[in-house]
């Protein structure tokens, strides 16, 4: 994936598109490799989001458009769908905010499309979550590398 990492910030915006799907790659890997190799904090901070953001969106798309007899053809057994359907019922819309968490983040988005689960509130939380994540992630390596002042 380094070949990403030299495309700047448009290999960012397609690491973090992927990371934010399906895709088992590390986003943090790229937000923080262009954050060492000179990038911009704040730049970094948007175009890491917003790629995440979008490949969280596309999982729930995905979930949206899917159909009980697609996941039963994929073994997915009935009783997991059952536990998924539970924990959607129990914390609702607000799964989206933890859609940054590597895999489970994106099951869970997958999830909310599947039940059709409140759209655009889901956008939204998605994007507040993935913003916290990578702000977070610069904001730790701009402190350990003492140039805190980029992001003020």
């Amino acid at each position: 994936m380094e070949w990403l990492l030299n495309l700047g910030y448009v290999g960012l915006f397609i690491g973090c598109c992927l990371a934010g799907s399906f895709i088992p790659v590390s986003s943090d890997v790229f937000l923080i490799g262009m954050l060492l190799a000179g990038g911009n904090a704040w730049i970094c901070l948007i175009i890491g989001t917003i790629g995440y953001w979008i490949g969280s969106m596309t999982s729930y798309g995905i979930g949206w458009l899917g159909k009980l007899e697609w996941l039963e053809r994929l073994k997915i057994k009935k009783t997991n769908i059952a536990k998924q359907k539970k924990y959607i019922d129990k914390y609702g819309v607000w799964v989206a905010l933890f859609a940054w968490i590597p895999f489970l983040g994106s099951m869970s988005i997958f999830t909310l499309g599947f039940y059709k689960v409140k759209p655009k509130t889901s956008a939204t939380l998605m994007l507040i979550g993935c913003f916290f994540r990578f702000f977070l992630w610069t904001f730790i390596l701009k402190a350990a590398l003492g140039e805190l002042t980029e992001l003020v």
